[in-house]
């Protein structure tokens, strides 16, 4: 699928052990963070409703770094979920790769635009987002009313595409 020098990806079905383990690692993460497990606005996403969902390899060892994920909300717009990576590997880009492979899919998938929510614990995630394009918008469907929510969103065109191709 998509590549890097250092980074392949690969798109996976959502039940994956390897992605299953991710984002069980990535959850007991959040729920330290929060401090409970039940820390997610909303139904957690799943087969039903993921377009895609992949992770991303180490080139020259073959272990997986991170993941991440875009859920259907309608035919314009796709959602950022399960974005992950591995704590050793945080701080080399891994995430913002992640992120950019995720809008190219979402751009082959027709999405027009692509939004995300970070929790106001999560730094990190509202940092990549701001970083990557993404502005601050109201939070929308399960997060309208969660306090801890920053939601964001990005338009996405094949014009995104071809730029990021180009690179």
């Amino acid at each position: 699928m998509h590549g890097s020098r250092r980074l392949i990806f690969r798109r996976v079905p959502w039940d994956n052990p390897v992605g299953a383990e991710l984002r069980r690692a990535q959850q007991a993460e959040l729920a330290a963070r929060f401090g409970t497990p039940d820390h997610e606005p909303g139904p957690p996403p799943s087969d039903a409703d993921v377009a895609l969902f992949l992770i991303a390899y180490e080139r020259c060892s073959g272990q997986p770094l991170g993941c991440g994920g875009i859920r259907h909300l309608d035919e314009a717009t796709g959602e950022i979920k399960r974005v992950y990576v591995l704590p050793y590997a945080r701080g080399s880009e891994v995430a913002s790769s992640i992120l950019a492979v995720l809008e190219d899919c979402a751009a082959e998938l027709g999405y027009s635009e692509l939004r995300a929510e970070a929790g106001s614990v999560q730094a990190d995630g509202i940092r990549l987002y701001e970083s990557s394009g993404y502005a601050r918008v109201p939070n929308f469907g399960p997060y309208a009313e969660a306090a801890t929510s920053r939601c964001f969103a990005k338009a996405i065109s094949s014009r995104t595409l071809a730029a990021s191709a180009a690179s």
